[in-house]
């Protein structure tokens, strides 16, 4: 069955979020702030392992490094891009309006919360991959996979951000599905250059929202997402 990875997806974000919800009620603020702070760190890391891993490599005994210009080409066009459309405060009116829907007016972290989830788990190479495998080789371990660590990352940001962050299950079904359905024309652009620029681009932005968990909202992180865009089609250029 076609899609079926992305389904599994997203069951295992509304799993994982439910569970964080039970789960966080158990905790008074205080104990909530310190996971916040503890899933911040967790998130800054897994951002800074994928982008040395892209980045870094050994040659002749030596550690080098490359993709410096790409990444900054990338960024600064993306986040011009997304800076125009504003791409941000789309996310973030969506959010009021779920939160109006769900009578969630009371909840003040609800759009932080669906956002930085949202953000946290389709950005990467996983979020492309794994639909194009889905329905190219019918294969959908890949999503499997994700949906085991969204769960993970879901249950923790549900437990200290709140009930927000379930419906990040939304974006990803939106975003893995439209790939899934254009799988045969996005295939032949996701090259071994190409995939290997979007995860170093993508690692960057999970940086970028692991900071933004820890410190404070300082990144307009969905604003730079024109940047995975602007990776891949780097890796086209002869």
């Amino acid at each position: 069955m076609i899609g079926l990875g992305t389904i599994l997806n997203v069951i295992g974000v509304l799993v994982g979020g439910v569970a964080g919800l039970l789960f966080g009620k158990r905790f008074s603020p205080r104990f909530q702030d310190i996971l916040t702070n503890a899933n911040g760190l967790c998130v800054v890391f897994l951002g800074i392992a994928g982008t040395l891993e892209e980045m870094m490599s050994v040659e002749n005994g030596h550690l080098t490094s490359g993709g410096t210009m790409m990444m900054v080409a990338s960024l600064a066009i993306g986040s011009l891009i997304g800076e125009w459309i504003n791409l941000e405060q789309r996310m973030e009116d969506f959010g009021y309006w779920l939160r109006e829907k769900t009578k969630s007016e009371g909840d003040n972290a609800f759009v932080e919360g669906f956002v930085t989830a949202s953000l946290t788990i389709c950005i990467g190479a996983m979020a492309v991959v794994g639909p194009i495998q889905d329905a190219l080789e019918h294969n959908y371990s890949t999503l499997m996979t994700k949906a085991v660590l969204d769960a993970i990352i879901i249950l923790v940001m549900t437990a200290s951000m709140g009930k927000g962050c379930i419906f990040s299950a939304i974006p990803i079904a939106l975003f893995q599905g439209s790939i899934t359905i254009l799988a045969r024309f996005i295939e032949p652009l996701m090259t071994p250059q190409a995939l290997s620029n979007l995860s170093l681009t993508g690692s960057i932005l999970i940086f970028c929202v692991g900071t933004n968990i820890v410190w404070g909202k300082r990144i307009k992180v969905a604003n730079m997402l024109p940047a995975i865009v602007i990776a891949v089609i780097c890796a086209l250029i002869p």
